[in-house]
């Protein structure tokens, strides 16, 4: 079946009937862009159109398959033919329409396997009160502002400083906390806090600002709440030595722990002594 040679041979009879490609369409309830399609040779025509496109242009079906003009003979030589090539171009369609089908199929596979992963992503940082940026259902979604972490940090910093000046050596020695809070676990109306703690004094000799003691160490404190206030009731600590990593495993879980074994690569305690510098420099300027 020769598709460019079936084109020209419609564009001539209809030319020939002096029929425009948008009177022709309008005949056969087709769009003009599909007669010139057909006549380029880059189709042909449905099956449920072809006998009302002969019986338009005056051409049997085995004409139109053929391309032009058959006498007798040819038309009987050529049904064969035509039949076979038919069944031939249908096959292909066919393939090809399966083809596209399983295209589309795939993409709304991997569309919809997409979305329930995202969707996924999104549910498990909501029930974490993680921020959602890119959420499936096209809204945004902020956790809420913990003040109760940063409350119960106050009381924790609050807590270390008064407890450490009980002991300073020079008059006017101030203490300083900074701290990073891994993780606030709640029971109740107590709450058991797990953090790094970096703990400085200094005091001012002759307009120089001097650190008297420092400490680096992971706490894990027991808050009580009552009335609404914050309380620290309790703290514990590794003890050193060789007893530092059996305290660290039964103190922290393993989650804390793992964040806790790179406190000192992953800058946290430089951006703790950041901290602390700030807290110095605008204390004693």
């Amino acid at each position: 079946m020769n598709q460019e040679q079936i084109g020209k041979f419609i564009q001539n009879l209809r030319k020939m009937k002096k029929l425009t490609q948008q009177e022709l369409a309008l005949k056969l309830g087709v769009t003009d862009r599909a007669i010139s399609k057909w006549e380029n040779g880059r189709g042909m025509p449905d099956y449920s159109l072809i006998k009302p496109l002969c019986d338009e242009l005056d051409i049997t079906v085995n004409e139109l398959l053929s391309g032009k003009k058959l006498n007798k003979e040819e038309e009987s030589k050529s049904f064969e033919n035509n039949v076979l090539n038919t069944l031939d171009y249908s096959s292909k369609k066919i393939r090809h329409t399966k083809f596209i089908y399983k295209i589309i199929l795939t993409f709304i596979v991997l569309l919809i396997t997409s979305f329930l992963v995202l969707f996924g992503i999104d549910v498990y940082k909501m029930r974490n009160n993680e921020p959602v940026l890119f959420s499936t259902w096209g809204f945004k979604y902020a956790p809420p502002v913990n003040l109760d972490w940063n409350i119960i940090e106050s009381t924790i910093k609050k807590y270390m400083i008064e407890e450490d000046e009980k002991s300073n050596d020079y008059e006017d020695e101030k203490s300083f906390i900074a701290m990073r809070t891994y993780l606030v676990n709640e029971e109740k109306d107590k709450y058991y806090v797990y953090a790094w703690v970096l703990q400085e004094k200094f005091y001012k000799k002759d307009d120089e600002v001097i650190m008297d003691t420092g400490s680096s160490i992971p706490y894990k404190f027991e808050i009580i709440k009552e009335n609404d206030n914050y309380f620290v009731n309790d703290y514990t600590i590794p003890r050193d030595g060789i007893y530092y990593t059996e305290d660290m495993k039964s103190i922290f879980p393993n989650s804390v722990l793992k964040d806790m074994d790179n406190v000192h690569f992953d800058g946290t305690i430089e951006n703790l002594e950041f901290n602390i510098q700030n807290q110095v420099d605008a204390y004693f300027k």
